[in-house]
């Protein structure tokens, strides 16, 4: 390596902040001043621009990156399928919509030798991948790191929920290291590879629309719930070349490549389109010290605009823990019906309004569109009769994947051996009301 350059770690192991501009590189002086794509790059590397938005976007809205790396990423043979029965983008061929409340248990951590990718399962969805529109639930449940292989999406940027078991995500960009209570975003056309140090399992979103930001706090103010300071981008890693499998993810299909060398030697970055992370126990909980339980949006950790003003694409939304001090209250979740549909998972412990067991971590739940639900009748009868001094909930974090579509059951969600049967009865029990 020729002067004046020299590896060097970062002053920082993160970078903070969200939609920020960051730069960032592992070998001093090799990002360039004035310009992004000089005539001759420092060390010999390639500059390369990632979009994640139109070009012609509203500069608050843009989001891109530049990349300076060992081989540009052009470099590679003709993709070829790659066959992967469980995976799917929306609209399904196949698909079920149906108003039925539904609820699942936990996928199984394998009993043999399972990757990130191949440990991934499409449970539900809606909008359409294609258009740029809507979401894919996913699950996932493996053991073993994608050795030699990686993993890119051209259908959305993917948010991790890890539930049990930590990941190392490793991206263009860097190395983030996440467990269960954080989370963690990689943008569309990110290249990725996930490690593992045993059996892991949890949720991941899929956005196929508008890219996530973070909600206006309006009447909040300033500060509150999610504070851009604490979500981290990883700074500049490159890693030695080996061949490496490409596999890459177009309208729910896998594609797959042979590059003969890793997709991970970006030596320095520039721009603000980036992966993140973020510790969910960071989230500066609001609620109400009068009376009242508040709406589910003042939980809503990142959102996804639809374009229809005020109704989201769809909402990344946490149940933590919190204080409940209301007065003359029924303080869980109350009865609702709602126009936008709700897929739920639950990360650790119990959910203050499914207390009676069925909804368990690991596990998930759907209410679509207009679909009645609330607690059971246990957490019912249990929160009115309560003693309503100050209670700290702390039993466990829960969260939501809101999104104004209705959610299309791919043929395993519906089909899995999975889905429980009689989740209905969750609501028998209740003594009829009136004179």
């Amino acid at each position: 390596m020729n002067a004046p350059f020299r590896a060097e770690a970062a002053a920082r192991p993160v970078l903070s902040g969200f939609g920020s501009e960051f730069q960032s590189e592992s070998v001093v002086g090799v990002l360039p001043v004035g310009r992004n794509s000089p005539q001759r790059p420092a060390l010999g590397l390639y500059a390369e621009q990632l979009s994640g938005t139109a070009f012609t976007a509203p500069r608050h809205e843009n989001r891109r990156s530049w990349l300076y790396r060992r081989m540009p990423s052009a470099v590679h043979d003709a993709f070829r399928p790659l066959a992967h029965g469980k995976l799917a983008a929306p609209p399904f061929v196949d698909g079920v919509l149906t108003p039925n409340r539904l609820r699942w248990d936990p996928l199984p951590l394998p009993a043999h030798s399972v990757d990130w990718l191949d440990g991934l399962h499409t449970l539900a969805g809606n909008g359409s991948a294609e258009e740029g529109a809507g979401v894919s639930v996913h699950l996932y449940a493996c053991n073993r790191s994608m050795t030699g292989r990686a993993f890119v999406s051209a259908d959305g940027e993917m948010l991790f929920v890890p539930q049990a078991g930590g990941l190392t995500i490793v991206t263009e960009f860097g190395v983030m290291r996440i467990s269960p209570g954080h989370v963690a975003l990689v943008p569309r056309g990110v290249k990725f590879r996930v490690d593992v140090d045993g059996p892991s399992r949890g949720y991941v979103l899929e956005n196929h629309g508008a890219l996530f930001r973070l909600p206006d706090l309006g009447p909040i103010g300033a500060n509150g719930l999610a504070n851009p300071r604490d979500f981290e981008t990883p700074n500049a890693a490159t890693e030695a070349d080996a061949p490496t499998q490409l596999v890459m993810k177009l309208g729910g299909q896998l594609w797959e490549t042979a590059l003969p060398h890793t997709p991970f030697d970006v030596v320095a970055w520039h721009g603000n389109l980036v992966p993140w992370s973020y510790d969910l126990s960071r989230f500066n909980t609001m609620g109400t010290v009068s009376f009242d339980h508040p709406d589910p949006s003042i939980f809503t950790v990142v959102t996804s605009p639809s374009g229809q003003r005020s109704v989201a694409n769809c909402d990344f939304v946490i149940f933590p823990t919190r204080w409940m001090v209301a007065e003359d209250t029924f303080r869980p979740p109350w009865f609702h019906r709602n126009i936008m549909s709700e897929y739920m998972g639950l990360i650790t412990g119990e959910y203050d309004a499914k207390e009676g067991g069925g909804f368990v971590p690991g596990g998930g739940s759907l209410h679509n569109r207009m679909s009645a639900h609330g607690p059971d009748a246990a957490s019912w009868d249990k929160a009115t009769n309560a003693e309503l001094k100050p209670q700290k909930f702390d039993a466990g974090l829960a969260f939501m994947f809101e999104t104004v579509r209705p959610f299309r059951l791919t043929r395993w969600g519906h089909s899995t051996e999975l889905l429980q049967s009689g989740y209905d009865a969750a609501w028998n029990g209740f003594p009829k009301g009136g004179a």
